[in-house]
């Protein structure tokens, strides 16, 4: 018994050995390997999503390190921090790649782009600019530069202290902040705010081969497999409903497209197609920083213009619709970055164009709402026609081609006479003669 006790324990002890063995062999397979993700464009909330999910992915892959190809132009303020802070808090090495050559990383990608484990650019790229400049607006006053004073300083803090973590260049740092100095990919490197030049990926990855980071840990990136991360649908379509320029679109074609079904009931292609568009522009401003007072504007201006169809303001109010969109439409986004915000020629055509389409389709229908009717009896008055015999006071008249039975409404009217049919009562035509 007891012999049978130690056999089922050195069992029992071997199933374990294999098991970890196994569980180690499961998490070696496949680790080890090159993570891409590629951003090409503004930094949003949805870009912060999807550079966390790919740390996330690389980190639970146990990848060798994660690579991001940058192109931006730069971004909201609150979604780079979140960038940055996880890219300081990956445990997986994490290079920005800012390429390929004609890219650049400019305003937040320039922050990204220091706050990266390894920092590198390709020839012909550029990196800087990043003064905070989409939650400064227009105005003056003392209010105004003291808040674009608290901005900068917070941005110029926030810039140098990545820079002094990744052990960067914290004087250049300040300076893309302060005066939005730009740097090309040879003068960063020469400068201590990049690691490295390449001209592509895989040349970056050969460079990369051996590379020892702040920390201690040695690169080997020979013969290692590059994995692609790619965004999921989702991801996509959310990428495309950050863009003020589509949210905003699809806002006016949404509102236009019920006010055609109010003026078209029982069609549906207005009802349709306006509450799709309009329910995908309150999602892209769920995500987008948008101003209240910009889309109450906006309503207005509708508003004005689909009540001068009912009323004889010869164009007041249609005018003063459309002042009423252009200055919601300037003012419906947050954004005061020209780069990432909402184009002034995107708000120029998009509101002329509806604007003379509203014009042209309401009043064409109107016209014909409140033309008189050609057919029927009403039809008949204000009709001219010829008297066939005496009035006095009823008689014959021939009128649209036809004989009728009719009344003289004052006097005696002789055959021949012209008579204007002046209302229709039954089947008797009440005239007048034509003087």
């Amino acid at each position: 018994m007891e012999y049978l006790n130690t056999v089922m324990k050195r069992i029992v002890e071997m199933g374990i050995v294999i098991a970890i063995l196994l569980g180690m062999a499961v998490v070696a397979f496949g680790a080890g390997d090159i993570y891409q993700l590629t951003l090409n464009g503004t930094i949003n909330p949805v870009t912060k999503d999807i550079v966390k999910a790919a740390i996330a992915q690389a980190e639970k892959a146990h990848a060798e390190l994660l690579i991001i190809e940058l192109n931006t132009p730069g971004g909201l303020g609150e979604s780079m921090r979140d960038i940055v802070m996880a890219e300081l808090a990956s445990t997986v090495p994490i290079v920005v790649f800012v390429g390929p050559a004609g890219a650049r990383a400019a305003s937040a990608g320039a922050i990204i782009t220091m706050a990266a484990n390894i920092a590198a650019m390709a020839p012909g790229t550029n990196i800087g600019a990043a003064h905070p400049v989409e939650l400064i607006g227009t105005g003056g006053g003392s209010e105004s530069k003291t808040m674009t004073e608290k901005v900068t300083n917070d941005a110029v803090a926030f810039a140098k202290s990545v820079a002094q973590d990744r052990g960067r260049n914290v004087t250049w740092a300040e300076k893309a902040v302060r005066e939005s100095s730009s740097l090309t990919a040879q003068e960063a490197l020469d400068q201590g705010v990049i690691n490295l030049i390449a001209a592509d990926i895989p040349n970056l990855v050969q460079k990369l081969n051996g590379y020892t980071l702040p920390d201690g840990r040695v690169l080997h990136t020979t013969g290692k497999k590059i994995i692609k991360i790619s965004p999921s649908l989702r991801e996509r379509l959310l990428g495309y409903l950050v863009d003020p320029n589509i949210v905003y679109v699809l806002f006016l074609l949404g509102l236009y497209g019920l006010i055609f079904e109010f003026f078209h009931p029982g069609i549906g292609f207005g009802l349709v197609m306006g509450g799709i568009c309009l329910t995908l522009a309150f999602f892209g401003m769920q995500i987008l920083p948008v101003n209240v007072t910009g889309v109450i504007l906006i309503l207005f201006g509708v508003v004005l213009m689909v009540l001068d169809a009912f009323t004889p303001t010869h164009g007041i109010l249609t005018t003063g619709g459309v002042v009423s969109m252009l200055i919601g439409s300037f003012t419906l986004f947050n954004i005061h970055n020209s780069t990432i915000g909402l184009s002034w020629v995107t708000i120029i055509l998009t509101v002329g164009t509806v604007t003379a389409l509203f014009v042209f389709i309401i009043s064409k229908a109107l016209l014909i709402q409140r033309k008189r009717p050609v057919t029927g009896h009403t039809g008949l008055v204000g009709k001219t026609g010829t008297a066939r015999s005496y009035l006095d006071p009823t008689g014959k008249v021939f009128v649209h081609g036809e004989y009728w039975d009719a009344r003289s409404a004052a006097g005696t009217i002789a055959p021949g006479e012209r008579i204007i049919v002046e209302r229709v009562e039954g089947l008797t035509l009440v005239v007048r003669k034509v003087k």
